[in-house]
C-alpha cells in the first residue's frame, strides 16, 4: 500500500497530468479556432454572394418554406388524382431501377475479375497490381454526373449514357472493396491447392472465391442502393429515367407531379434498402436486428 501511495505521489505522475492538461487545452484551442475559421468562411461566402448579385441568403431564408408549401398545396388540390400521376410516372421509375440493376450487374462482373489482379497477396507481379489499382482509382475519381454529361453529349439523351456512367464508377468502387476482401482471405486453401499442382485460376476459383463471395454479394447489394439514387440524379443531365421527368416538372413548377415523383423515389429506395439489408444479413450472418 505504501508502495502504491509512493508511486501516486511520484513526480512522473504529476508530469503526466500536466502534459495531459496541456494537450487538452491545445485541442480545445484548435477546435475553437477551426470553428471560428469555418464561421468566418460561411458568412464571408454569404457576403461575397450578395455582392455578386447571386442572391441574398437572409432574404431567401424568410421564404424558405414557400416552395415546399406550394408543392404540398398542389398535391392536396390534386386529391385522388395523385394515383393517376403515380401510374403515369411508374414506367420511368422502373426504367431508373433497371438502369441501376444493369449497371450493378456489369460492374460486379468486371470488378470481381479485376479485384484478383489488384490484390497484393494473390498477384505476385507488382506491376500488374499497380496498373490495375491505378485503373480502379481513375474509375472512382470521376463522379457519375460528370461522366453521364459527357456521354450525353456524345450519344445523345438516352438511358445508355446513364448505364455507362454508373457502370464505370461502380467498377472502381466495387473493385476497391473486393480487393480488400481478397487480401483478408485465408491463404491456407490457396497453398494447399498450389501444393497439388493447381494453376492460378483454379487457386482463385476454389481457394479464394468461396471465402469472399458472400462479401462480394453484400457489397454489390449496397452498391445497388447507391446506383438507384445515382440513376435518378443522372436524369437531370438527360440520361433518362425518373430524374429526367423530375427535372421537367421542376422547371414547369408542377407541384403535384413533383410531390409524386419524390414520394415514389423515396419509397423505392427505402424498399430496396430493406430488401438488400435482408439479403446481406442472410449472406454474411445477422449482427443485429433490422
Amino acid at each position: 500500500m505504501a508502495l502504491v501511495n509512493a508511486f501516486n505521489a511520484s513526480p512522473h505522475l504529476a508530469e503526466i497530468e500536466k502534459d495531459y492538461e496541456r494537450v487538452a487545452r491545445q485541442r480545445t484551442t484548435y477546435t475553437f479556432l477551426l470553428l471560428l475559421v469555418c464561421t468566418i468562411s460561411i458568412f464571408g461566402g454569404f457576403y461575397v454572394a450578395e455582392e455578386a448579385n447571386s442572391g441574398s441568403f437572409w432574404g431567401g431564408l424568410s421564404s424558405f418554406w414557400d416552395y415546399p408549401y406550394d408543392i404540398f398545396a398542389g398535391a392536396y388540390e390534386r386529391g385522388w388524382g395523385l394515383f393517376s400521376l403515380a401510374a403515369k410516372y411508374f414506367p420511368y421509375l422502373v426504367e431508373t431501377i433497371n438502369i441501376a440493376i444493369v449497371s450493378t450487374l456489369i460492374g460486379f462482373f468486371f470488378s470481381s475479375i479485376l479485384s484478383f489482379f489488384a490484390s497484393r497477396n494473390l498477384m505476385t507481379n507488382s506491376l500488374v497490381v499497380m496498373v490495375v489499382r491505378r485503373f480502379l482509382d481513375v474509375t472512382r475519381a470521376f463522379p457519375e454526373l460528370v461522366i453521364a454529361l459527357l456521354l450525353v453529349l456524345i450519344f445523345g439523351p438516352s438511358p445508355l449514357a446513364a448505364i455507362m456512367a454508373v457502370t464505370f464508377h461502380t467498377i472502381g468502387a466495387l473493385g476497391k472493396l473486393f480487393s480488400e476482401s481478397n487480401e483478408n482471405a485465408d491463404m491456407k486453401a490457396v497453398e494447399g491447392l498450389r501444393s497439388v499442382g493447381a494453376n492460378w485460376v483454379e487457386q482463385m476459383r476454389f481457394g479464394i472465391l468461396p471465402q469472399v463471395l458472400p462479401n462480394f454479394f453484400s457489397y454489390a447489394l449496397l452498391r445497388l442502393e447507391i446506383n438507384v439514387r445515382a440513376s435518378a440524379i443522372l436524369g437531370f443531365v438527360g440520361a433518362g429515367g425518373l430524374g429526367a421527368e423530375l427535372k421537367m416538372v421542376v422547371d414547369w413548377n408542377y407541384g403535384a407531379d413533383i410531390f409524386v415523383i419524390i414520394l415514389m423515389l423515396v419509397c423505392a429506395i427505402t424498399a430496396i434498402d430493406y430488401f438488400s439489408s435482408w439479403v446481406r444479413h442472410k449472406l454474411v450472418g445477422a449482427t443485429g436486428t433490422l
